[in-house]
């Protein structure tokens, strides 16, 4: 080297190991933290997508935690459901038992009606009782809430889930394009002649009876007689302008009178009649109906309706629903889709029943159908409803348990998995290939060390350009 001022050697060594030392730093840093991005400058692009995995996986651990909680809460509500349903069975026995009338004495039905008050009395207790975290479930707090339901068009409305936008309500439009109809058939031939006496079989859907007429007997009469086994076949009779007409006193397909004639002459216009199902959809689709109880079930709304005799033809009506329902957030972000809500009714002895026969409450001492009114039949078929009702609610809780949040649960646990890897792929660094780029960044950096001793003591052989002069 002949110039000193600018030792170019040198400087080229200095910048090879600035850079050496920076790959070695940078490989320290990566085995010391366990991240391949430690700063944006390690690798922008893959600050970015490991950034947003982590709020994923963030989001998908609070989605999971979230419908633990919810499992937790419908478990508590099943416990309390699953002695309700207990207690409403002690119920039935207790109704079957007191219409035993001519075997019991009015001592043991006062007794079985203290046991029949402690039961509602509990029935309510449990429900006013089961909560999580102070938060009641039995008792309607986590019903939905309606307004602008017409009680002339519309009977026991139940929600059982509807998805409400936030602060927002939904409307609900039922109409009827066809009505439902009786089973129904009839006798025009008037009055029997006066040697015609006749006996008749009828049958309807809660069962067989026989009766007869003697000859000569009128419609007004043979209705009469008809109406009197009612409660026995389900079939009823009217005078329609001196016809005689038998109805089954439930409306749909599933309905239906028979009348066979036995002895006599009389020729009804129809051996048997079958009833018909209304025809109905709800917000423009279709919905499933039998008689007049209309359901209808899709991915934001499930809701049962009772169909007013007022409503029984062709027409509209709606209702909204305001709010209510239990709530839970099983995605990991905040959307409309990934919410799931369920309705928990009230089992309250005010609530398990219906319009149509009565509530539960109404089996109490001194009232309508207690076990000493005389109306057990009533009050079987309360029981039997409220049982229904009960049992329904314990199945759609238990579906929403297993397909909705067990489902969800195990949904979430493989996308973390996945989310968790990519992120790894991403940020985490590769010990193996690492410890191998340090141990060159190493041998590189002491080579350079080297080089630049070396470049710097190079300006020295201009002395010997000196000294030979």
């Amino acid at each position: 080297m002949s110039r000193i001022n600018t030792n170019v050697t040198s400087l080229i060594a200095q910048r090879v190991l600035r850079k050496n030392q920076n790959q070695l730093n940078t490989s320290l840093e990566r085995l010391g933290t366990g991240l391949k991005i430690n700063s944006g400058a390690d690798d922008p692009a893959g600050l970015i997508a490991s950034q947003n995995l982590l709020a994923e996986q963030t989001g998908i651990n609070n989605a999971v935690a979230n419908a633990q909680r919810a499992t937790n809460i419908i478990g508590t509500a099943e416990g309390g459901l699953s002695e309700v349903s207990s207690l409403l069975t002690e119920l039935q026995g207790l109704t079957t038992q007191a219409a035993n009338s001519g075997g019991m004495s009015a001592d043991e039905i006062a007794a079985n009606q203290l046991q029949v008050d402690s039961i509602l009395s509990t029935v309510n207790r449990v429900a006013q009782s089961t909560s999580f975290q102070g938060m009641k479930l039995l008792n309607g707090n986590y019903d939905y809430t309606t307004t602008g339901v017409s009680t002339t068009n519309f009977s026991n409305v139940k929600i059982n889930a509807a998805r409400l936008p936030d602060n927002q309500s939904i409307n609900v439009v039922v109409a009827v394009t066809q009505s439902a109809r009786t089973a129904t058939l009839g006798y025009t031939g008037g009055t029997l002649g006066a040697g015609n006496a006749v006996t008749l079989e009828i049958a309807g859907n809660k069962g067989t009876e026989q009766v007869s007429f003697a000859g000569g007997a009128t419609v007004a009469q043979m209705v009469t007689g008809i109406n009197s086994l009612k409660n026995a076949t389900g079939v009823s009779a009217v005078n329609s302008s001196g016809d005689l007409g038998l109805y089954s006193t439930g409306f749909g397909a599933d309905k239906y009178v028979s009348l066979t004639t036995q002895n006599g002459t009389f020729v009804p216009t129809a051996a048997k009649a079958v009833g018909r199902d209304a025809r109905v959809t709800v917000n423009g689709a279709a919905a499933t109906a039998k008689g007049l109880s209309v359901s209808y079930r899709s991915s934001d709304l499930d809701v049962s309706i009772d169909l007013g005799t007022a409503f029984n033809t062709a027409g509209n009506d709606n209702f909204s629903i305001t709010g209510g329902g239990a709530t839970f957030g099983l995605s990991s972000k905040v959307t409309e889709g990934g919410k799931a809500s369920i309705g928990l009714a009230a089992v309250t002895t005010g609530s398990l029943g219906d319009t149509i026969s009565g509530y539960l409450s109404s089996l109490g001492s001194g009232m309508t159908n207690s076990l000493s009114s005389g109306n057990l039949v009533t009050a079987q078929a309360i029981v039997d409803k409220s049982i229904t009702q009960v049992s329904q609610l314990r199945g759609r809780l238990g579906a929403f348990q297993k397909f909705t949040l067990n489902s969800t649960i195990n949904s979430l646990g493989v996308a973390l998995e996945n989310a968790s890897a990519a992120t790894s792929a991403i940020q985490d660094t590769d010990f193996a290939a690492e410890t191998s780029n340090m141990t060159r960044a190493q041998i590189l950096s002491q080579a350079a060390s080297t080089v630049l001793a070396q470049a710097n003591t190079a300006p020295q052989s201009a002395l010997t350009l000196l000294r030979g002069g």
